[in-house]
Formats: structure tokens, sequence, C-alpha cells
């Protein structure tokens, strides 16, 4: 398993490295990109839920979201289950920003991947199922370690 942590830290900071070009870091930074993904995948998370699934301070996220706010990327909306809470929504172009990001990611893995063996591509392609359970059953993991804190704090 330290072969397949090596290649993905290596994979991430190569990306990372490389779209700067594209979008040049104080335009979007990796902690902002990770909060779009998660509100893409999670809309209508609370500040507090969202710190709790970055493992992040909760004054840290609110303070990266009034960043997000004020760019534009992310609106706070009044929360249906809890009229004093606010829950985090993408905005358009918060929406528009992480596309624009991750198909940045996408043409250089494209490109890079036109240089590989025919049967690399295909040994790579043929994994991507299993690696996308692999990373479900992390983040079911994750998930069921988040809830027994929350409960534990009840």
């Amino acid at each position: 398993m330290w072969a397949l942590a090596e290649v993905v830290t290596r994979m991430r900071r190569v990306l990372r490295a490389s779209i700067r070009s594209d979008y040049p870091w104080e335009r979007l930074p990796m902690a902002q990109v990770e909060i779009l993904q998660r509100l893409a995948d999670e809309p209508g998370l609370r500040v507090t839920e969202l710190a709790a699934r970055h493992k992040l301070a909760v004054n840290t996220v609110s303070n990266v979201i009034q960043q997000m706010v004020v760019a534009g990327l992310v609106d706070r909306q009044v929360d249906a289950r809890d009229r004093r809470a606010v829950t985090l929504q993408l905005t358009e172009p918060g929406r528009e920003q992480l596309t624009g990001w991750l198909s940045a990611n996408a043409r250089r893995l494209d490109a890079a991947f036109q240089q590989l063996s025919a049967a690399d591509r295909t040994s790579i392609l043929h994994s991507l199922p299993s690696l996308t359970r692999l990373v479900e059953t992390m983040e079911a993991v994750e998930t069921t370690a988040i809830e027994v804190v929350a409960t534990a704090r009840g």
C-alpha cells in the first residue's frame, strides 16, 4: 500500500504544480478547490460539517468560506432544519471555477496518458473501478468516524 500512497501523493503534487499555468495559486488555492469539490458532492453542508470532514478547525473553514463568499464562489443560505444556522451552496461561478479546474487537470492527465503504451493505458482503465471502490470505502470509514465523534460530543 505504500507504493499506492506514494503514487497518489506524487500525482497530486504534479497536477497541483502544473495547473498553475491555467489557475494561478492565488486565484484558487487548494483549500478552496477541496471545499468546492466537497460542496459539489454534498451541497447544503454547514461550516461545522465541512470542518469535520476536512479535519480542520471550524474557524479556519469559516475564514476560507468567507473568502469564497466574497469571491462569489459560495453562497450561504438559511438552514431549513434550523433557521439560526446556514448551509453552504456552490454558486454558478463556483461551479464554473471547479469545472475549469477539473478540466485543466483532465487535459494534463489525458496528454500524459496518451504518451503511455496501449498496455499501460488499458491497465490503468481497468483499475479505475477498483480504485473508485477503494476511495468509497475510505470515505465511508471517514464518515463513520465523523458521526461517532459528533454523537460523542452530542
